[in-house]
Parts: structure tokens; sequence; C-alpha cells
């Protein structure tokens, strides 16, 4: 797993003999570099970091690249929980962390031949922020499915969901007038055991919360105003 092989090499790399010469700044812009905009707001820090890589990978006509190996990292995050804790563990200091974007850049699988990914990761590291990085992946994400004119629904279940299911509700909700003419709908399955059955579907600006949860809260809340 990813996390080991991140825990060994801050490991080594924690003797002061090892020095690796930081790589800042981004790479040259490539030239007839259009549209570097984010397409649509996302916020928080996350969101602020995945802005900023955005536009540098517009500029350096890297998108699709470095989309791919983010899409590879959040699915390694996904599998490998502990991870997150290592990037956030207290006792790796800035110059550790930095040390250790190699192999998390390795894992991606993704060619960074404009190094962009490799520097943003350095920054990451420089500003100690390797802790946002999975939010980074899901925000980075969501702009590349704006970009790309997806419109994405998140369903989040108490159990993952039978493939059968979730192609019936993105057959459903294609045909609906929430996905406009000459969109694509992109469908993010999510695990929620707090919710304890049903769904919750969210699109666009709408949720509709189907969830045993939800349904609990309401008659909580009728027994309450009529006891």
């Amino acid at each position: 797993m990813l996390a080991s092989r991140v825990a060994a090499r801050s490991a080594r790399v924690a003797a002061p003999r090892i020095s690796i010469a930081a790589t800042r700044g981004y790479a040259e812009p490539a030239k007839g570099a259009q549209n570097t905009k984010p397409p649509v707001p996302v916020y928080g820090l996350d969101g602020t970091y995945a802005n900023a890589l955005y536009t540098a990978s517009a500029k350096q006509g890297s998108l699709d690249s470095v989309s791919k190996a983010l899409e590879n990292l959040h699915q390694t995050f996904k599998r490998d929980t502990h991870l997150q804790k290592i990037l956030t563990a207290p006792t790796l200091s800035v110059s550790d962390k930095k040390q250790i974007v190699a192999e998390i850049q390795k894992s991606t699988n993704v060619q960074d031949k404009q190094d962009t990914l490799k520097n943003f990761l350095s920054t990451l590291a420089d500003n100690n922020r390797l802790s946002v990085l999975e939010g980074v992946c899901e925000k980075f994400g969501t702009l590349m499915s704006a970009a790309r004119g997806e419109v994405e629904m998140t369903i989040t279940s108490a159990a993952p969901l039978d493939q059968k299911v979730v192609r019936q509700l993105e057959n459903a909700v294609s045909k609906s007038q929430y996905v406009g003419q000459g969109k694509k709908l992109k469908v993010v399955p999510k695990v929620n055991p707090d919710i304890r059955g049903g769904l919750v579907v969210e699109i666009g600006d709408r949720t509709i919360d189907l969830s045993v949860s939800a349904k609990m809260a309401r008659m909580n809340k009728l027994l309450s105003e009529t006891l």
C-alpha cells in the first residue's frame, strides 16, 4: 500500500545526510493555451489549491494528464485509509513531506511531462498543506467535470449500491430537466452508514433526501410538535 511506502520513505529521508533540492514554481506556459479560468467555483482551502492547479495545468496544456493523475490518487486515498493519517502526522516536518512527494507522484502512474503535478505537490509540502491533497483531488474532479460539460449526480447510500440500480438511476435522471441538452451525466456513488438506509441524491443545487435518517428526523420533529 502507498501508505507503507510513504512511511518507509519518510523514515529514510529523516536522516540529515540526504538532501534533495526543492523544485519551485511552475513550468513555462504552453503556447496557445486558452480557457485557463476554472469553469465553476469551488470553495475552501482545498478548493483554492484546486483552482490554482487547474489554472496552472490549463496554461501548460497538461489538464488531461493532471486530471488522470489526481483521479488515480483519489482512488488511492479511498483504498488506503492510512495515507491521509501519514500526511497529517505532526511528527513529519515540511522537509520530510517534500521528500515523500516523489513517492506520491510515482503512485499516480501518469507521466508528468510539464512537471505540473510535481511542482504542485512541492508547493503543498512547502506550505505544510499536504493534508488538503485528498480534498484537492475531489474538487479538481469537480472542475474537470464542469469543463467537460458533465453534470455531476452524487448518490449516497448506507451500503454500496448494485451497479444495476446505479444504471437505472442514471438512465432516469439523464432524461430529466436537470441534465441540459448536450450535457453528460456523471454519477458519483458514495457510502455513508449514518443515513441508515435509503438514498440521498444530489444534482446541481438540488438535494433529494430519501434516507431513513431523514425520515426519522421528520418523524421525531412531528412527534415533538404534537406532544
